[in-house]
């Protein structure tokens, strides 16, 4: 670990226009931008860019996401953090907060409290490890990261090894690869919702989580962290490399595939759902077969304490026809802390990534994989 931050304004601020074109923006990118932070600044407060239907629903993938990142982030970028992070770091922050949905300024933090966001010279940073065997920009743990330096990213790989720059490799001393991975770690473990809680797992002391929200919030020009949109479906790594393992990618990228599709009761697909159809279907994809209804699933997973659940976990609700606490007739599946998908009812708009913990009448968690069937299945599928 590095000593505690010192935080300067000093050193020459780079303006978001000129940011904008040595990154090859056209002048119609610069003008939104200067139509949107300008006022912004004038007033005292940040007005944040909608993103376009297109974007929302799936159209022009990493291309839009990129753009989205270096559009809405720019607006909450304080001084502090112009004046401190490397232009290319910054960049980073942005672009992965945004692709993965986390905080970027949070992300920031991490990289400045761990090492000054890659200017340090204790050992680990560049090259070996630290005392306590943490390597790269971000301080992983080789274990963590996936059990070792450099690997070749491939589907069932442990860890948080990433690929940020396309190159196929995951490499804890590549800022790209490290921020990636930083932030698929606090996804999976409660951000963008529950930053103390992701914190305190990437680095298990509270006087860490303590420092890292100071510093994020001297990083943003409102002072204070802000949840973020969901990540753009263009983008869905954020909930996909959440995934625990190969079977929960398959029935969460599947899930994911739904949305904006009319609820219909008694619905599989393709073109309509119910709330226990899309699990179902989703499921299915896998190769896995659970019972078709809300009132059958209920049971047949293995009932999972709150706040421990997990991608491809279901969340269940006092809510429904023939409901009760006992027979929950509402469901969702998780695809992260505090976030599930779910074709919710008629009136209730399309299928969509909703909060559940804000619920007031929720049952219950369960995880079908634990199901004896599920596993039997699954054994058969590995010989």
């Amino acid at each position: 670990m590095t000593a505690p931050p010192r935080f300067t304004s000093s050193g020459a601020s780079t303006r978001v226009v000129r940011r904008l074109a040595s990154a090859g923006r056209d002048w119609r990118t610069i003008a939104v931008v200067l139509i949107v932070i300008v006022p912004a600044t004038l007033f005292g407060s940040i007005i944040l860019m909608t993103p376009s239907p297109s974007i929302l629903f799936g159209g022009g993938a990493a291309e839009n996401c990129a753009e989205a990142a270096t559009g809405e982030a720019a607006a909450d970028v304080s001084q502090t953090a112009e004046g401190d992070i490397p232009d290319d770091y910054l960049e980073l922050y942005k672009k992965v907060g945004k692709q993965i949905g986390v905080q970027w300024n949070v992300l920031a933090a991490i990289g400045k409290r761990e090492t000054n966001h890659g200017r340090s010279t204790l050992p680990g940073v560049r090259s070996g490890t630290n005392y306590a065997g943490a390597a790269g920009p971000m301080q992983f743990l080789i274990s963590t990261w996936g059990g070792q330096a450099k690997m070749r990213i491939e589907p069932g790989v442990n860890g948080y090894a990433s690929d940020g720059d396309g190159d196929g490799y995951g490499d804890v001393y590549n800022p790209a690869d490290a921020i990636l991975g930083a932030a698929k770690m606090l996804k999976r473990n409660g951000a963008p919702d529950d930053l103390r809680r992701a914190i305190f797992v990437y680095n298990r002391a509270t006087w860490y989580v303590d420092q890292v929200l100071e510093i994020a919030k001297r990083y943003a020009a409102t002072g204070d962290i802000a949840v973020p949109a969901e990540a753009d479906p263009a983008c869905d790594s954020g909930y996909v490399d959440s995934a625990p393992d190969e079977v929960v990618r398959k029935i969460i990228e599947y899930a994911l595939a739904q949305r904006g599709k009319p609820y219909r009761w008694g619905g599989t697909g393709p073109d309509a759902f119910d709330c226990s159809g899309i699990i179902y279907m989703a499921y299915r994809n896998a190769g896995l077969t659970i019972p078709r209804t809300t009132f059958g699933q209920w049971p047949f997973g293995a009932k999972i304490e709150e706040g421990r659940e997990q991608p491809g976990d279901l969340v269940f609700f006092n809510a429904g026809p023939g409901t009760a606490k006992d027979s929950p007739g509402h469901v969702g599946m998780v695809v992260s802390p505090g976030k599930m998908i779910e074709a919710r009812c008629t009136l209730c708009g399309p299928i969509k990534i909703s909060t559940y913990r804000d619920r007031p009448n929720i049952v219950g968690f369960t995880r079908p994989l634990e199901n004896e069937t599920v596993v039997a299945q699954l054994k058969r599928a590995q010989t």
